[in-house]
């Protein structure tokens, strides 16, 4: 691969005590990277206000991290595309469909449960390759391939399904999943390690690079000697497969899961993404970022639970959540002259 160019390599400008140039700004204000941060805990005393003997206890607090694998997952699989500069809106779907197989396969058709859990991870990579096949070997646009895809996969989980709801998985898979550990289940300790995974592959290894310089510019980076569309793909495929795990570990949390809910996960999964870069690195999804946006849309949906408001208070607050999110990564560019 051609690297590009270094300017360490460049010969310095000759300069005068008197003419030194000033030191270049490292990048946006503190407080502007973590804004969400502050944003969240302001969330978290408003809760308080209106219901302490609610939200000030212990098991609360836990459940508001424990409950946030979903978003976790879906925002870490939906990051890989983001991240190259591609977007994939079966993630979702996938999801529904690796939580769907497990136990449909497990209760309707006598598979064993390893087996099948290895079918839901094929089928996740499945789509991933499908979704690859036509965005870039047949070159329709991404947004309705993936759509599209993520439809078709919604119905095959249904009918395999049957339509129904799907549980009575193994209790010693579904206590695995709610085995605990300072209080925090494995499904939360599982995400953050994926999360930390993803960061050191983007910012620490040769492969990172190169999805960020694809990410910058595809053309750039194919001039620079990267195989983009094999980075551009693997992010379809491997985005799918992280999709599917989640659906796998959320489903033994959960012990049971109803494939027509799939939808429903669609707009957090945008809203947890694009929080992640409204934080940290400003203008850049991220996974850091990913489990703050996560952990913010856990918050409200379980606070709002709580409360013991209505399902129609929760899609207020997801489309809420999104409009920030994208808005203080707007504004601020804009003021830190970013943009």
């Amino acid at each position: 691969m051609t690297s590009l160019p270094d300017a360490s390599v460049a010969s310095p400008p000759v300069t005068t005590p008197s003419t030194s140039p000033r030191p270049a700004r490292s990048g946006p204000p503190f407080w502007q990277r973590y804004l969400l941060i502050g944003l969240w805990l302001a969330l978290i005393i408003v809760f308080v206000l209106i219901s302490p003997d609610r939200f000030l206890s212990l098991p609360v607090a836990l459940s508001v991290f424990s409950s946030a694998d979903v978003y976790v997952f879906l925002g870490l699989a939906v990051l890989l595309t983001f991240y190259v500069g591609e977007i994939d809106l079966s993630v979702p779907f996938v999801f529904g469909l690796s939580a769907t197989l497990v136990p449909s396969l497990y209760g309707l058709y006598g598979v064993p449960l390893w087996a099948s859990i290895a079918i839901a991870l094929v089928a996740s990579v499945a789509v991933g390759v499908v979704n690859a096949y036509f965005v870039l070997g047949v070159g329709v646009d991404p947004l309705v391939t993936t759509l599209g895809v993520g439809t078709v996969v919604q119905g095959l989980a249904l009918v395999v399904s049957n339509e129904m709801p799907q549980a009575g998985l193994p209790p010693a898979f579904t206590a695995f999943a709610s085995t605990r550990l300072l209080g925090l289940t494995v499904t939360f300790w599982s995400g953050l390690l994926l999360a930390v995974l993803l960061a050191y592959i983007l910012y620490r290894t040769p492969l990172g690079r190169r999805m960020t310089f694809v990410g910058a510019n595809h053309e750039v980076a194919r001039l620079s000697g990267i195989s983009v569309d094999r980075v551009r793909a693997g992010s379809y495929v491997f985005g799918s497969l992280i999709a599917g795990i989640g659906g796998v570990f959320v489903v033994a949390r959960l012990g049971g899961f109803d494939a027509s809910s799939s939808t429903s996960y669609l707009m957090p999964m945008f809203a947890t993404v694009f929080a992640s870069a409204a934080v940290i690195t400003l203008g850049r999804f991220n996974p850091f970022g990913v489990l703050i946006g996560a952990y913010f849309i856990s918050t409200g949906t379980l606070g709002l639970k709580v409360l013991g408001l209505t399902a129609w208070t929760q899609q207020v607050f997801y489309g809420g959540a999104l409009i920030l999110a994208v808005s203080l990564v707007t504004v601020v560019r804009k003021r830190s002259g970013t943009a």
